[in-house]
């Protein structure tokens, strides 16, 4: 079974543990990457696959894509005219021009989008052609942007030039059939499509959601798969590893060990700009404009699988080193707007943490986040503060007790100290007996 999940023998031996209390644990929910969350009652994952579309499955899925585009395009159209007919002055009007919508006209919201996109098929057959839920899942995505805006701060939703994906939230056939030794899988209203088998589908899920994702690489399907199991949450034991995130190297553990920062964009960057400044003295809508918006899409695809795969590596071998595992709670929008932004974003330090979260998870080790203010700043041996050090200082060497060591790994000791602190574990003071 546990070549069958591709899991680890720990959460394999989480999963067969007393269960834990329904009633106290069924709201509880833990969000870690790549949309695979975890609860104490239910197991959810995100497989994905490779497809291979026939000619006509390929024209069918750009045409619902393009429709999907439209139907998003006209919703938010449809809420922005009914803010700015809001937004004017009561005794006034712009002398330019104005939006004039009745007063007592509703405002746009999912539900009566809905609606009106089930009396708009009956004018336009178009809107016939894709799933009914194809298009109510473009307009809770919709939604989903506003609700972002009004309760996490992110920005306006805008108009889109094209649509990746589309998903089928509810399967009532067999979503996934073998045979002829191919695995194929049944969309509603397309059919049955051939994908890649590159890992097994685990046993015990069932399929509950597809997305078709479209790529300069190709079409993927990513299939939600779901278990109806308890799993409870890891706790903290084994030997603990402390690490601390930078651009000199990529991290640095409590345990000494240095690992180089990959320069995955700006290794690849000479290679887009000479492919940007070919793109640049093509005629716009050409063949040849589109090859070369093709290679470039690619490259930074290619650039983005190299980046994710050295994380999973990472992640994975910290795993191997220690059961408990604690990294600092930095502001990643702050430092991914400052003087070294290019190379900050190129390391990829939010998506790092969360599939160090979602490994450590999986294999059953310990994850926790610890206040990252004046790690830099402290003797890990005596808890002194040595006051603040200038990027150029890369050796730690404390003028109380004498304690010397590279300034990340003094860093990383102080992230794994703040860790058991936290957790109310005994405080390890390092260097002791030198």
């Amino acid at each position: 079974m546990t070549k069958r999940m591709g899991t680890s023998p720990a959460l394999l031996a989480r999963l067969s543990q007393k269960p834990i209390s329904a009633s106290r644990n069924l709201n509880k929910r833990i969000i870690v990457y790549s949309g695979r969350w975890y609860n104490s009652c239910m197991l959810n994952l995100t497989y994905e696959y490779k497809l291979i579309p026939t000619k006509a499955q390929r024209r069918t899925f750009d045409h619902w894509l393009e429709i999907c585009r439209k139907v998003y395009n006209y919703a938010l159209r449809e809420r922005k005219d009914w803010v700015n007919s809001r937004k004017c002055d009561i005794n006034s009007c712009s002398i330019k021009q104005e939006y004039i919508i009745p007063a007592d006209a509703p405002r746009p919201t999912f539900a009566r989008q809905c609606k009106t996109l089930a009396e708009a098929k009956k004018s336009i057959p178009e809107l016939k052609l894709p799933h009914t839920h194809v298009l109510q899942q473009t307009l809770r995505q919709l939604e989903a942007a506003f609700v972002a805006m009004w309760e996490r701060g992110q920005g306006f939703p805008r108009f889109k030039k094209r649509m990746r994906s589309f998903v089928f939230p509810q399967l009532n056939l067999e979503s996934v059939k073998r045979f002829d030794g191919a695995l194929w899988v049944n969309l509603p209203k397309i059919g049955l499509a051939k994908i890649r088998l590159s890992r097994p589908i685990p046993e015990g899920f069932e399929v509950k959601q597809i997305r078709v994702v479209k790529r300069d690489s190709g079409y993927y399907v990513m299939l939600s798969l779901q278990c109806d199991v308890e799993i409870p949450s890891p706790s903290i034991s084994g030997h603990g590893i402390g690490i601390d995130l930078g651009l000199q190297h990529f991290l640095a553990t409590s345990d000494g060990e240095l690992i180089d920062r990959p320069r995955f964009f700006v290794d690849g960057q000479r290679k887009l700009k000479l492919l940007q400044r070919q793109l640049k003295r093509k005629k716009k809508g050409s063949r040849k404009s589109r090859q070369l918006h093709q290679r470039i899409a690619k490259d930074h695809e290619y650039i983005s699988n190299s980046r994710k795969d050295f994380h999973f590596k990472t992640a994975h071998h910290l795993c191997d080193q220690g059961q408990s595992i604690f990294a600092e709670d930095l502001n990643l929008k702050a430092m991914s707007a400052g003087m070294l932004c290019k190379h900050t974003l190129d390391a990829g330090f939010g998506q790092f943490l969360n599939i160090l979260s979602h490994v450590c998870f999986k294999r059953g080790a310990y994850f926790a986040k610890v206040d990252a203010s004046g790690t830099s700043q402290i003797c890990p041996r005596c808890q002194s503060h040595t006051g603040k050090k200038l990027l150029s200082e890369r050796v730690h060497k404390c003028p109380e007790c004498g304690y010397q060591t590279d300034r990340d790994v003094a860093a990383a000791q102080v992230v794994l100290q703040r860790g058991y602190s936290v957790v109310g574990h005994i405080t390890v003071n390092f260097g002791e007996g030198k």
